[in-house]
């Protein structure tokens, strides 16, 4: 057995904005993938994930008696493929914000969930929406709390623009520029972020009304217009949109960004070659660069290893 591929993501736009229904823009990273594979000589990490994936299939039966009418899987058929020795083969890193969980929900629900919405149906809102709650609580496993975008994203292998909680839709991103020096990139902070002491830490942060002023005048404001821009191609606005967002974040979110890149974070500032914000909850995994030339910005992060996502 081996499953169909499931894809990484990349949240362009909307950490933890979109908790407050800022806009947020959500892509496909086809670069890191994962199936359901079984093996008949399971390695230690394959052994490691079918523990795992034994834990999240109580969870699920939990959820079915829960809420019976809301989602239901065949459990009889993933209990035989876990005894047969069924695992999750991904190359996904953990913890780095692009989605490894996500990935796995998508399997799960792909091949187990009775009466599933699929990929070929015309995607309503409603639909959308539906599979999103449904995600939500499966990811809920992993995190504590989930928007179930992540795993929405890897089961469609779509851009979704979220215009807020209660409004999504499959979108279209400007056509790349393969010989453009304008990138989108990934910066490894070379250390494991875990979300659910980052999203404790926002939670604690929006109790204090002078941080959520500045998320809904700053954060949010510059948010939506970074989406606006991009997804309408004006690169000008949009690096004048993202210097604001990423100062923004160095003032107020500094807790999510790991200490050894407080400096490189406002260096990019103050030289305009790079601009950083967070990749998903932060704390660690990857941070996410826009740089309007390339080579400066390669330059200037010398010793880091960059990925480029999307170049322009």
């Amino acid at each position: 057995m081996k499953g169909p591929l499931f894809y990484s993501k990349i949240l362009l736009f909307g950490e933890y904005g979109i908790i407050k229904d800022s806009r947020g823009l959500s892509i496909p990273y086809n670069f890191f993938k994962g199936a359901l594979k079984k093996d008949d000589n399971p390695d230690e990490s394959a052994q490691r994930s079918n523990a795992s994936l034994r834990r999240f299939a109580g969870h699920l039966e939990h959820l079915q008696q829960e809420d019976p009418d809301a989602v239901r899987f065949d459990l009889e058929l993933l209990r035989k493929d876990l005894d047969e020795g069924m695992y999750f083969d991904s190359s996904i890193p953990q913890g780095y914000g692009v989605g490894s969980s996500g990935a796995l929900v998508a399997a799960v629900y792909d091949r187990y969930a009775l009466s599933k919405i699929t990929v070929l149906e015309n995607l309503t809102r409603e639909k959308l929406l539906s599979l999103k709650e449904i995600f939500g609580k499966m990811e809920s496993f992993f995190h504590g709390r989930s928007s179930g975008l992540d795993p929405l994203n890897s089961y469609l292998s779509l851009p979704i623009l979220i215009h807020s909680k209660d409004h999504i839709e499959s979108t279209c991103l400007p056509s790349q520029n393969p010989g453009g020096k304008g990138a989108v990139f990934l910066l490894d902070s070379g250390s494991v972020g875990e979300t659910a002491p980052m999203v404790q830490i926002f939670m604690e942060k929006m109790k204090q009304e002078g941080f959520r002023k500045v998320l809904k005048d700053k954060f949010i404001r510059y948010t939506d217009a970074c989406v606006e821009d991009f997804l309408s191609g004006d690169m000008t606005s949009l690096f004048g949109n993202i210097k604001k967002l990423s100062h923004v974040v160095l003032n107020h979110f500094k807790p999510m960004i790991p200490a050894e890149f407080h400096q490189l974070w406002k260096q990019g500032i103050e030289s305009n070659a790079y601009y950083l914000k967070l990749c998903g909850s932060g704390g660690g995994g990857y941070i996410l660069g826009f740089t309007e030339d390339l080579a400066k910005a390669q330059k200037a992060l010398q010793g880091h290893r960059l990925e480029v996502v999307y170049n322009f």
